[in-house]
Parts: structure tokens; C-alpha cells; sequence
């Protein structure tokens, strides 16, 4: 680990990890690296859990807050939330024992805009940060931290928490070092425009410098990052990957997009990386990401010469294709850059940028109102994550999805949309394996047959139905029977499918 550890002092402070957790405490906020299953902390989760564990067990309470950059693992969130010992966390999840503790209401939760995390944590929205607990792949002589497979909101965690416990995981490729552009928004009111004009523009540091007296405790692992593989396409999936170049094409015809400007943000997912997949033999060429994640698809665009450069704030890697990138990180090293969520989410660059947002969704309503968190209204799956950072200030903001659900229970157009994350006002495309519905420039009435067209065959009946009702009424600008807008999600609590036929 000489080499991992290159400061004296930091070797000083190494331990196991459950000595370090022994520095948190019930009651404690801690803020954790991890991104999409990459960057985030191995060992301390365990310790911690087995701390709340150990307490429980005598009667005592022990449970931390924990903030993150996004969605960690399941050595992460969830050995954290089976051991009980999370009361509240923040921004975004997608561990299933996570997702049923706070269903069940047995923890707090809360959505919010990856963009705003790090901000809300700068300003003290969550009160004073105790611990910082974050995944390198070195430590400099300086005592400078390379991060790993992903930065999130590390920077503001670091800078924020009253201690510091690093993790130096020499699974991680040392090649990532290079990578990672560190830049510090200043904080309010003296912030300044960030100077990012194209995708590969480097305006920070390789490395993240902190106050090393923070710093109690150094932990060194050698554990991979827990990525789930992408499943095989399936037909579905070669459909609306076919619907979303259809509607690039039309881009082009239209003069808004060239062949060799296509600048892209993609949400995570099997669909996303099947568009990817769909990219590599089409006209586009000179491909550039400006977004949150690498996933397979992207190294698959520039291992074949048509992505040139991509931005974004982690890795979303299947285990190959992160085994793929520890091998090659030097030479991806040329064509990608790890950028602070604050700044691969920020507003103002992704507007400057002009991209082409593709994120998915649970549902949308007739009008182009989208779900992209919740089942029937109530349910939580992940979160709204980066999406509504892209969506709302993307050039073009399109969402895609499989028409239907569970065999055909649940249909992704509806009435009206159950929980509404992204309203009509920032969704402009929705793509399905039956086509495109371009919502741009129409009024509420002229979409909902358009919405309606993309919809399953076997819900199209039943949509039009609605919608001639709605029509009955007095108000005409976006027609709705209050009494029947929710019918498919009732049909979907009664008897297990929106049809009401299961």
C-alpha cells in the first residue's frame, strides 16, 4: 500500500475498519462517496452496521443520517438499512432493502435534485456534517486524495464534515489518476460562472485537496465496485433504441442537429444502454456526452471511434466493463473526464452545452406530465435523481420507456399521472417501442393523441375512452374526468392490473 498511501502522516493514521467506526456515532450525519455502485466506501458500511447491530442488541439506539452522491451498493445501503441503522438519507437510492425500509416508513427519505445536494450541504440544510466517508485510489504525498470510479459530491463532504475517514481501495486502477476534474464552485453570493464552453474543457485539478487534520482514520480494502450487469436486448429494448434515432433523423432533416454534433446526456439502465448500442451503426459521428454516468455503452462509442469525448461524475459499469476499465484507464484516461456532481449537473453548463436528454420514467399522463419515482403515487423505486437537472434545461428533453409493465399490468401512459416529477412544460419527447411523441409547440389537447399513439395496443382503447369523456367537460384546455384520472391506478390497487381485468 506504500504506493496507495503516500503521505507518512496518512499511513499513521491507518486502521481496520471497524476501528474507524468506531469515530461515528448514533445520531451522527455522515456523508459517503458512491455514485451508481461505484466509488463508494467497502468496509466502513459493515463496521457501522455491525456497531447498530451490537447496540440494538443491548437496547440501545444507533442510527446515523447518511447523505451520498447517489445510489451506492448493497455492501453500502444495504447491510446499512437491513442492520437499521439509517434514520434519514439523501439524495437518491435503489437498494431493495432500502426501498422497503422506507416504504414501510420505517426510514426517512428524501428525493432531491442531485444538483441541489451538495449546495443544501454547503448552506447547512441538514445541519452539521460529523463524518466524511470517501473511496480513493490513492493518497498523495501532499495528502491529496485521486478519487476512484466516480467523484459525486465528495468535494462538499470533504470540505464540510468534521472528520474524515478515507478508504484507499487498491482494487481500484491507479491509471485513474488524471482523470478526475476537480473544480470548487465558489460558495453564495460570490459564485462565478463556471467556465466549461465543450464536453473535454479542464478546468480543475486531478486531485481533491482537504484539511488533512480533519482526517481520523485511513482504511485500506481491495474490493470491486458492485455494478449490476446490463441485461441482454431484448426486442423491446432494439425498438425504442430504432424510435429514438428515428427522432434523431428528424432532427436533422429539421436542421437542428448535425451529424457530427450530437451532444448527449443519458439516464442509467438497460433501454439507455440499448440506444448507446443503436448509436454505433448509425449516421452520428464525433458522438460527445455531457452527463452523470459512463455506462458500456459509452466505452463501446469510443471504443469504435464514433464518441470522441465524454463528461460526467462516475461510472454505471457492468462488472466486465469495469474489470475493462481498470485494464485501460490510461487510454480512456484521453476521452473522459470525472467532474464534481455540482458541476456535471449544473444548470447553467448543461443549458450552454445544448443537449439531447434521454432519461427514464414509470409514467407519463396524456398531456406529457412524467412519473420517474413512484409507483402508483405512493411507492418509491429510486428517485428523481439527475433527471430533473437534464430534463429541465436540456436543449431537447425526451424520455423513454416500454409501453407496458409486469407482463401488461401497467401501462407507462395513463390518465393522469399518479406522481408527477417532470410537468408538461419540460418534457418535450416520449419514446416507446410503438414510436415518438413529440409534444414540442402543441397544446394539451393536440397531445393527447400523440401520447396516446405510443401507448400499448391494449391501452389505447381505454385512453381514447377517457379522453373523449374528459372532453365532456366545461374547461377545455387540458380536459380531465376527476372522477375516472386515477381509474388505472385504482384498477392496478384492486386487481392487480390497470385494465381491472387480472
Amino acid at each position: 500500500m506504500s504506493e496507495r498511501i503516500a503521505s507518512a502522516e496518512f499511513r499513521s493514521k491507518v486502521m481496520s475498519a471497524e476501528e474507524a467506526a468506531q469515530f461515528v456515532n448514533n445520531g451522527d450525519t455522515v456523508g459517503m462517496s458512491g455514485f451508481t455502485g461505484a466509488a463508494y466506501p467497502k468496509a466502513l458500511p459493515t463496521a457501522i452496521a455491525n456497531r447498530a447491530k451490537e447496540a440494538h442488541s443491548k437496547g440501545d439506539e444507533y442510527a446515523i443520517n447518511l447523505l451520498t452522491g447517489a445510489s451506492t451498493a448493497p455492501d453500502c445501503d444495504g447491510v446499512l438499512a437491513e442492520a437499521d441503522a439509517i434514520n434519514y438519507r439523501m439524495p437518491y437510492q435503489s437498494d431493495p432493502e432500502m426501498r422497503n425500509k422506507i416504504n414501510a416508513g420505517a426510514m426517512k427519505y428524501q428525493d432531491i435534485h442531485l444538483s441541489h445536494s451538495g449546495l443544501q450541504v454547503e448552506q447547512g440544510f441538514f445541519g452539521h456534517l460529523d463524518v466524511a466517508i470517501v473511496e480513493v485510489c490513492r493518497i498523495t504525498e501532499d495528502g491529496h486524495l485521486v478519487p476512484s470510479s466516480g467523484v459525486g459530491n465528495n468535494v462538499e463532504y470533504l470540505e464540510s464534515a468534521h472528520k474524515i475517514i478515507i478508504e484507499v481501495n487498491s482494487w481500484q486502477s491507479l491509471e485513474l489518476e488524471g482523470m478526475a476534474d476537480i473544480y470548487r464552485v465558489p460558495h453564495l453570493p460570490n459564485r462565478t460562472p463556471i467556465p466549461i464552453n465543450n464536453v473535454n474543457d479542464r478546468i480543475g485539478e486531478t486531485f481533491i485537496r482537504i484539511d488533512t487534520n480533519k482526517v481520523v482514520a485511513v482504511v485500506e480494502t481491495d474490493s470491486p465496485d458492485r455494478n449490476s450487469p446490463f441485461k441482454p436486448f431484448d426486442e423491446t429494448s432494439k425498438q425504442i433504441a430504432g424510435n429514438f434515432l428515428d427522432f434523431l433523423e428528424g432532427e436533422v432533416r429539421a436542421g437542428r442537429l448535425t451529424y457530427d454534433g450530437y451532444i448527449m446526456q443519458s439516464g442509467v439502465g438497460n433501454v439507455p444502454n440499448a440506444v448507446m448500442a443503436g448509436l454505433l451503426d448509425s449516421k452520428f459521428e464525433n458522438i460527445k456526452a455531457y452527463t452523470e454516468v459512463v455506462q458500456d455503452g459509452m466505452l463501446d462509442l469510443i471504443d469504435a471511434g464514433k464518441m470522441t469525448q465524454a463528461s460526467a461524475t462516475s461510472f454505471a459499469l457492468s462488472p466486465e466493463y469495469a474489470e475493462k476499465m481498470n485494464r485501460e484507464a490510461s487510454t480512456y484516461r484521453k476521452s473522459l473526464v470525472l467532474r464534481p456532481l455540482q458541476i456535471s449537473n449544473s444548470p447553467e453548463v448543461i443549458r450552454r452545452m445544448g443537449l439531447i436528454a434521454s432519461n427514464g420514467m414509470i409514467e407519463a399522463d396524456i398531456y406529457g406530465n412524467v412519473n420517474s419515482t413512484h409507483v402508483a403515487g405512493t411507492r418509491i423505486m429510486n428517485g428523481i435523481g439527475g433527471s430533473g437537472d437534464f430534463t429541465r434545461n436540456a436543449f431537447v428533453s425526451s424520455f423513454i420507456s416500454p409501453s407496458v409493465a409486469k407482463g401488461d399490468a401497467i401501462s407507462a401512459v395513463v390518465p393522469f399521472a399518479s406522481h408527477i416529477d417532470h410537468t408538461e412544460h419540460d418534457a418535450m419527447v416520449v419514446i416507446t417501442e410503438y414510436g415518438y411523441a413529440d409534444l414540442r409547440g402543441l397544446a394539451p389537447r393536440e397531445r393527447a393523441p400523440k401520447m396516446i399513439s405510443i401507448a400499448h395496443p391494449d391501452y389505447r382503447p381505454l385512453l381514447e375512452e377517457y379522453f373523449e369523456r374528459a372532453q365532456q367537460n366545461k374547461h377545455q384546455h387540458t380536459p380531465h374526468n376527476l372522477r375516472d384520472a386515477l381509474s388505472f391506478h385504482i384498477n392496478l390497487d384492486e386487481t392487480g392490473s390497470m385494465k381491472g381485468n387480472a
